[in-house]
């Protein structure tokens, strides 16, 4: 027999009919992560904006390294033989990431910032009361989403990028050690980024407010830190976010910069902090 969930009435139902809720309808309207997840995955994929930062992303990628590879490919014979040593076959083609960054952690920043400052965090938290699951949602939907389209696309680039190389025989393979760890790390990184975005735009919820502060953890503090004095930039620069990250695309290391996977680990540290930073807020705020 199915039970029935009804109201409690009082003198101010007097008079009303209120439908009976059956448990099996209860359970059907029941707010659960998954159904979270499903409608932030409605938001993001019916927002043009959403689509077209994603595609700048995979031509920054794509793009800048397919032009350096047919350029370089086409006056090898021209260059200098400084340009030629200088020249990496792994690293300068897929040099595009670092436009990709930033095109990944500005969308992320408006998955966020970009609903408080059209109102719509309010219809999102007010179908969900307890708000965390929100925040988890729009992270597991865009880091996803980040990680499927950016590793296909630093792949398919490496190995476009090495065919039109070949002709100079100047390319690298798939086997030669530190590639494949370089080449699926941009997919990594740009994740880790993505969920950095997030975090920032759930802290700060002002668009231009967490976009600056995105291009300066990114961009301007490694900047800053290198015009310190060697001692002291040695040992700082490696621990900020991005260049801790970075170390993960690094074709070789040394004392100044952290081993691969530890510097990824800092770097996903940080996001770490920044997410959880983000939640605590999130749950003593008003929207």
């Amino acid at each position: 027999m199915t039970s029935t969930i009804v109201p409690p009435t009082g003198p101010a139902d007097a008079g009303l009919s209120i439908p009976e809720m059956t448990t099996d309808e209860a359970a059907r309207l029941r707010v659960t992560q998954a159904r979270v997840i499903r409608s932030e995955w409605l938001k993001m994929r019916t927002l043009r904006s959403s689509w077209l930062t994603l595609s700048l992303a995979v031509a920054s990628i794509a793009g800048v390294g397919i032009v350096i590879a047919w350029s370089t490919a086409n006056d090898w014979n021209n260059m200098r033989p400084r340009e030629k040593a200088h020249f990496n076959p792994l690293a300068d083609p897929l040099a595009g990431f670092n436009l990709a960054q930033l095109a990944i952690g500005v969308l992320g920043v408006l998955l966020v910032a970009g609903e408080y400052s059209t109102g719509m965090i309010r219809a999102s938290l007010g179908a969900v009361p307890k708000r965390l699951p929100v925040l988890w949602a729009k992270l597991g939907v865009f880091t996803t989403i980040t990680l499927v389209t950016m590793l296909p696309t630093a792949v398919i680039t490496f190995f476009i990028s090495q065919r039109l190389l070949s002709s100079r025989h100047i390319q690298t393979t798939w086997s030669t050690p530190t590639v494949a760890r370089t080449v699926i790390g941009i997919g990594l990184y740009l994740t880790v980024a993505a969920a950095l975005g997030i975090a920032l735009g759930a802290i700060l919820r002002n668009v231009a407010g967490a976009i600056a502060a995105l291009v300066g953890v990114l961009l301007v503090v490694p900047v800053v830190a290198s015009a310190l004095p060697q001692t002291w930039g040695d040992r700082i620069n490696k621990w900020l976010p991005s260049n801790a990250g970075q170390a993960l695309l690094s074709v070789s290391s040394d004392n100044t910069t952290l081993s691969p996977w530890r510097g990824f680990a800092v770097f996903c540290g940080y996001a770490v902090l920044a997410l959880t930073a983000a939640a605590i807020l999130l749950k003593r705020r008003d929207a």
